[in-house]
């Protein structure tokens, strides 16, 4: 496939063309193709499609329960179709294709989110209005207000939405593979953010005020009214009891820190490919005909598997050798029933995977490494191995690195986790040694290189002319039969010319011994090395990591001037956190620059940034719960929860501060503040974490790298929402009123 092309196009033509290949081929062949890579693609799209689907009906929902106008909801669930049109307008435009990852992290909640402020603010003043006037607003007087509303509500969108597009920056930054994974991902939401901001301030309050006519009623929904009802004497309390609210707080991020440290953590989820890759490595110098053999009795066996449906592989190199490996290792390709069709479709996989390998090791002769089909290259490609894990041993010499290389390899395999161990078959080739007699050589008056060339081309045979088939050309390579090359004694009858016309045998000229060579010779960087395989399962592969490199420096040292590197997955994995651990911290201090900028006070300013820690305790917790370790998933996941959190805090402190300005007390403008915005927050809170809920739940195909984002959005949100609405109207009386008191204050004005 060429560089920038879309895979599924691309598989997709190769398929056609097989079709029409298959009409020039003779009778009774058939060229059928065994596996394609489309077939994983559609699995993986229609789960995002029927994600993007559940999440939009969600958003909805909630929607038209909560703002209770018909009319209103409508605009605002309008937001969700006009955004992503223009959104994949510029992937278009982008040449972004739409997949699992550029798709994966879209939540039409936190895309609505703006436009929810506006509506509710819209209706809100409208019922205003119209109870102030006593009459239903005429069009004027309905775009007057309406615009009003906007103008209050707009600055805290507009920097609430920009600070949820600036958090996605530090993905942006990425770069290698996990660059190419997540970067259309950023870009993707970045559009649709930018999309819905610009529909928040000119589509929606333009279709509030064209559309809602006749009276709008101050009164709210049953369920707010019921949510108002229940949040207010909580507010009340923790306006009373600052100090043990606080201690809770912080007896709360302690936990959660703490929890944080025994995560695990990994690149990202493996993805359910539904089918499964054996990679069979035999003895080296095993003949093609050996290998065969021996194939044909391991798929014998694994087609019995009654959740197989059938199993294919390459053996050795093709003619094109983009895979280069010996006639001794052969790829295998178990292709798997649909689950519908299995004895037991509650079976899980890891349950089916663990059939085949007990079945497999019942084949004598081999040893494995179990992985999937596109895994299995997606890892090669990146690291040079197939496996999730690799210690690369570098040195010079062989002898020294296969010790080196067996001693590890014993260590790790006392690691928890540790699966499908190889050590690179380095040694072990039978070969044949071919020693020359010189002082003979120069005795009979040969040359040694033309004895050299004559043992070569009986062995491996000597272009004796061509012959022509049509356009096609063939070599015609003569040499000994097969048979008497492998018979030494058969070599050593040889006849070889003299130049005076006679002849001698060449076991005279040349001795030749049986010998264990080496296999291969690989070499990284310009230096030779050997690679010690590991997949990791029944644990992470950053706890994983740990364990192994705590043993490894424990116990296993090298000579002078060779040393060792870790290679798979956990390449990327470090290379990304790296990355972030400088971008996020740069991002969070643009986050503050640009609350300060909306509210033109550090100590307020502070207070919406509290947003973001509140926001991280709950998405630690739900990965907890869920049991899933950190991932640069989950991470993009902390990194949208960031925003989301922002927002509302930005939400709330500006209601609060808009109505100080007004003249009210602070206290009075911290509960009516509080109480105002709970709504709007409560919508945002709920659109933002239901969109995600498909996300979460879904066991799709696909569905494994979404769930970490989905999990940490959905528990950072309710944790930010339940700790902004009740910790942040506390704080904000304690930042603003310095050390006085505010229990009895608060005490003496309720009595009052």
């Amino acid at each position: 496939m060429l560089i920038g092309e879309n895979s599924r196009n691309v598989a997709h033509a190769v398929d056609q063309k097989l079709q029409k290949v298959q009409e020039s081929l003779p009778e009774g062949v058939e060229a059928k193709a065994v596996y394609n890579r489309t077939t994983l693609v559609d699995a993986t799209i229609d789960t995002v499609k029927k994600n993007l689907l559940e999440g939009a009906i969600l958003v909805i929902v909630v929607l038209f329960l909560f703002l209770g106008h018909f009319r209103a909801a409508l605009i605002t669930a309008m937001v969700i179709p006009l955004s992503m049109l223009m959104t994949i307008t510029g992937m278009v435009n982008q040449r972004i294709s739409a997949n699992l990852m550029s798709l994966g992290a879209l939540d039409f909640g936190i895309i609505v989110d703006g436009a929810v402020v506006i509506v509710e603010a819209s209706l809100a003043k409208l019922a205003m209005k119209q109870k102030e006037l006593g009459r239903i607003l005429t069009r004027k007087e309905r775009f007057i207000t309406v615009f009003e509303a906007t103008r209050e509500s707009r600055k805290a969108i507009l920097y609430g939405q920009l600070i949820i597009i600036l958090v996605y920056l530090p993905v942006m930054t990425l770069t290698g593979v996990e660059g190419k994974m997540f970067t259309p991902m950023a870009a993707t939401v970045v559009m649709a953010l930018v999309a819905a901001m610009v529909l928040s301030i000119t589509f929606v309050p333009a279709m509030v005020a064209l559309v809602t006519t006749g009276e709008i009623k101050e009164e709210e929904s049953k369920i707010v009214h019921f949510i108002k009802k229940v949040y207010s004497p909580i507010l009340d309390w923790s306006l009373s009891h600052r100090y043990k609210l606080i201690a809770f707080v912080a007896i709360f991020f302690v936990f959660s820190a703490s929890l944080s440290t025994r995560l695990g953590s990994e690149f990202i989820p493996s993805l359910d490919e539904g089918d499964v890759a054996l990679h069979a490595l035999r003895i080296p110098g095993t003949s093609l005909t050996q290998a065969v053999e021996m194939q044909y009795a391991l798929e014998k066996e694994i087609v019995k598997i009654p959740e197989v449906k059938t199993m294919f592989a390459k053996v050795g190199t093709a003619e094109i050798a983009t895979d280069p490996v010996p006639p001794n290792v052969a790829d295998n390709f178990v292709i798997l029933k649909p689950r519908s069709e299995w004895p037991n479709p509650d079976k899980e996989k890891s349950a089916v995977v663990a059939d085949i390998e007990r079945v497999a090791k019942g084949v004598y002769g081999n040893n494995y490494e179990f992985t999937q089909p596109i895994q299995m290259r997606f890892n090669e490609l990146i690291s040079g191995v197939r496996t999730d894990v690799a210690v690369k041993i570098y040195g010079d010499d062989l002898d020294q690195l296969l010790e080196s290389a067996n001693a590890a390899a014993k260590i790790l395999e006392g690691v928890n986790g540790t699966a499908d161990l190889k050590v690179e078959q380095m040694s072990g080739l039978p070969m044949v040694s071919v020693e020359l007699k010189k002082d003979m050589i120069a005795n009979y008056g040969l040359d040694a290189e033309d004895v050299q060339k004559q043992v070569s081309s009986l062995i491996t045979g000597q272009t004796a002319g061509k012959v022509f088939e049509g356009d096609r050309k063939f070599d015609i390579v003569v040499r000994m039969d097969q048979n008497s090359v492998t018979d030494l004694e058969k070599l050593y009858q040889v006849p070889v010319n003299l130049p005076d016309g006679s002849s001698v045998l060449l076991s005279e000229l040349i001795e030749l011994k049986n010998v264990q060579g080496p296999n291969q010779i690989s070499r990284e960087n310009g230096k030779r090395r050997i690679v010690i395989t590991a997949n990791v399962r029944g644990t992470d592969i950053g706890s994983y990591i740990e364990e192994a490199q705590t043993k490894l420096n424990a116990d296993f040292k090298l000579p002078e001037g060779y040393w060792l590197t870790w290679g798979g997955t956990f390449e990327q994995m470090e290379s990304a956190s790296n990355r972030l651990m400088i971008v996020v911290p740069l991002a969070l201090i643009l986050i503050f620059a640009m609350i300060y900028m909306a509210l033109g006070n550090v100590r307020n300013s502070v207070l919406v940034f509290t947003g973001v820690p509140f926001a991280l305790t709950g998405g630690v917790i739900a990965l907890a719960l869920r049991d899933i370790p950190f991932s640069i998933s989950a991470a993009v996941g902390f990194i949208a929860l960031s925003g989301v959190a922002v927002l509302n805090g930005l939400v709330l402190v500006s209601a609060i501060q808009r109505l100080r300005d007004q003249g009210e007390g602070l206290l009075e403008a911290v509960r009516h503040g509080a109480l105002e915005r709970l709504r709007p927050v409560l919508i945002t809170a709920l659109v933002a974490s239901l969109g995600f809920i498909p996300m979460a739940l879904n066991v799709g195909i696909g569905s494994e790298v979404q769930r970490p984002i989905a999990t940490v959005v959905i528990g950072g949100i309710l944790s930010s929402t339940l700790l902004t609405l009740i910790i942040l109207p506390t704080l904000y009386v304690w930042f603003n009123q310095g050390r006085k008191k505010q229990s009895d204050d608060f005490s003496e004005q309720q009595e009052a």
